[in-house]
């Protein structure tokens, strides 16, 4: 029985040393390195593109490969012929595949920081970018099954938002913009 008293001790500091060395961020035995190696995991700048427009089997594609091979992986196409399968007419569908292929956040300094949001560079000659209060799924499905790049079209309700609220979050007008966490 004393040996085992005597062993807890011994066991815990064990098990510190190695949670702390966990915790180290040096790379190897010669100290810290300053080269990191990322992955990408996703490519979420103008979000529903793989989610919504690409079978599942395309996501990996989207996500291993850069914008610049947008257009030659055929997303246009792909978006073309999701929107085709809802019914949503070539104005709905070919407006949708030139903002999103290829897939990037666009921003245009240029122009009026006060036009800034979600696609208003392509449809409202805009900032570009995303603001914090953008609600992005619900813009995106709204141009989607919506009405709003074409107003003949039907509205497919139930198809137009993700029924998730905006935040209730309140952002400042300087960085870091996000308020503490509650």
């Amino acid at each position: 029985m004393r040996f085992l008293h005597a062993a807890r001790p011994l066991a815990a500091g064990l098990a510190l040393a190695v949670l702390l060395g966990a915790c180290s961020d040096d790379d190897s035995p010669t100290g810290p390195s300053t080269t990191r190696v990322y992955s990408q995991i996703e490519r979420l700048g103008n979000p529903l593109v793989s989610e919504v427009f690409f079978m599942k089997r395309d996501h990996g594609l989207h996500n291993t490969t850069t914008p610049s091979t947008d257009v030659a992986n055929g997303f246009r196409t792909k978006i073309k012929a999701f929107t085709d399968a809802f019914g949503r007419g070539d104005l709905i569908g070919n407006t949708l595949g030139a903002v999103l292929v290829p897939d990037m956040l666009m921003v245009f300094p240029n122009r009026a920081g006060n036009t800034a949001g979600w696609l208003s560079w392509a449809l409202a000659n805009g900032y570009g970018g995303r603001r914090l209060q953008d609600d992005v799924v619900d813009a995106g499905l709204t141009a989607t099954f919506g009405n709003l790049l074409d107003p003949a079209a039907a509205v497919l309700a139930g198809l137009t938002s993700d029924n998730v609220p905006m935040s209730t979050r309140t952002f400042a007008a300087t960085f870091p913009y996000l308020e503490a966490a509650r």
